[in-house]
């Protein structure tokens, strides 16, 4: 049996060589908002992922590098380099590196000498999707085909995507994403008034019910945690939340509401990028919504500027109002839905242990993931079938929705779950 700190070990740790690592190298992961690199020969960009600090830059023909940062020499950080003539040159000594890592030009040795073609960088392959750069950092031979999430695949007129950075480790913050239990608390306030959740019937069930009973269903890309609520005397109302391997949660909408969703994307095992993501399947997002998501509204945040820091962050204890919080017009007095979460999943430490929980029904989601997550790596281990890699396992949607009591969530959300593809979604 695996010892509890042994197991929380093993989850949190997605270095180079670590079980969890290994895993998460097998998908495609969101690596940088495509604006970071807008242009052929713009500045590179650092990137750092799964523990590895890496360079990525656009060349002069439109492709897209990811490579180790450091030059091969004497390992200068080329985020100082030049981007030029397609290729990344070193501007200690001139070493230049094309996207695939290849040394391409080495000035000070001849070229006979055979030196340039030993010279090779560490690099990983990109595509460009749904407003973001992707990259695979696993085997070469295990490549899957490209991302199928829905939000990836809708023009660019019916999405809004922004990361941000958060200071702890991924799965807490994953956790959080599936945990419908803390929302008639935590963001009880701001279901009625942020411009991207008002207006709902479902934030009444949500307010009305503070102790909603979890059911949770695996399916091909993961598990389906399903917070059920009273919704009159003959009805329950239902939010359904995938989580999709290995790090994705979706939030259903609230009545007319676009889609929201997270990718929690870890950087190392005590920081991990958070991306949220807005979108709607069949229209384009006003542009009354896109001004609100711009400007911190719904799952997304206000800036440092400059940064892809939020505004409110730890070292300012993200701008706390303790009137407002006394008041009750916010209940942990923190402005924001996005702060709100990250301020406590923050709060944990930046790996939170877990061998000091107390867990109770509400977080049996909880439970199921950190199982299947475990389950995955030993499938990896042995070789067998991964969830989450196909296209088939990743056509999954959030859901809310209100179903007579005798009526499964299973068979009832059917529709709103495994909908076809940029159908309107289900909601309440």
């Amino acid at each position: 049996m695996v010892d509890r700190r042994e197991e929380n070990a093993i989850l949190t740790r997605t270095g180079p060589g670590t079980p969890m690592g290994d895993l998460f190298r097998r998908f495609w992961i969101p690596a940088l908002i495509a604006d970071e690199i807008p242009e052929p020969d713009c500045p590179p960009v650092r990137v750092q992922l799964l523990g590895e600090k890496l360079v990525a830059f656009k060349d002069s023909e439109g492709r897209i590098g990811l490579i180790d940062e450091f030059c091969a020499h004497r390992r200068v950080s080329l985020w100082f380099g030049r981007n030029e003539e397609c290729g990344l040159r070193c501007s200690y000594h001139g070493w230049k590196f094309d996207v695939n890592g290849n040394c391409v030009d080495l000035p000070s040795e001849p070229d006979d000498s055979g030196v340039r073609q030993r010279m090779k960088l560490k690099s990983y392959p990109c595509i460009e999707q749904g407003g973001a750069i992707w990259t695979y950092m696993g085997p070469p031979e295990l490549q899957p085909e490209p991302p199928s999430l829905e939000w990836s695949l809708v023009p660019a007129q019916r999405r809004f995507v922004s990361k941000r950075l958060q200071a702890n480790n991924y799965l807490q913050a994953v956790e959080g994403g599936i945990d419908s239990s803390h929302v008639s608390f935590l963001h009880g306030s701001s279901l009625k008034s942020d411009p991207l959740f008002a207006g709902s019937k479902g934030n009444d069930h949500n307010l009305n019910d503070l102790a909603p009973v979890f059911e949770v269903a695996e399916f091909d890309g993961g598990l389906l945690v399903a917070a059920r609520r009273k919704a009159g005397p003959d009805h329950y109302y239902w939010r359904i939340t995938p989580w999709i391997f290995p790090f994705y949660t979706f939030i259903a909408p609230r009545g007319p509401h676009p889609i929201s969703g997270h990718a929690w994307v870890p950087i190392d095992d005590e920081n991990c990028w958070t991306w949220s993501i807005t979108y709607h399947p069949r229209r384009s997002l006003t542009r009354k919504e896109r001004a609100a998501m711009a400007g911190g509204s719904g799952i997304h945040v206000k800036y440092v500027p400059g940064t892809h820091t939020p505004l409110a962050n730890k070292s300012n204890d993200y701008l706390m109002n303790r009137n407002a919080q006394i008041a009750g017009t916010l209940y942990s007095g923190i402005e924001g839905i996005g702060m709100q979460d990250a301020s406590l999943q923050e709060s944990m430490g930046p790996i939170v242990d877990r061998s000091l929980e107390n867990l109770v029904g509400t977080d049996r989601g909880i439970v199921m993931m950190r199982r299947a997550l475990l389950r995955g790596i030993e499938a990896n281990k042995n070789g067998g079938p991964i969830p989450g890699l196909t296209a088939a396992a990743q056509r999954v949607r959030s859901c809310a929705i209100e179903l007579p009591r005798d009526v499964s969530f299973q068979e009832g959300a059917k529709h709103g779950v495994f909908p076809e593809l940029f159908s309107d979604p289900v909601t309440v």
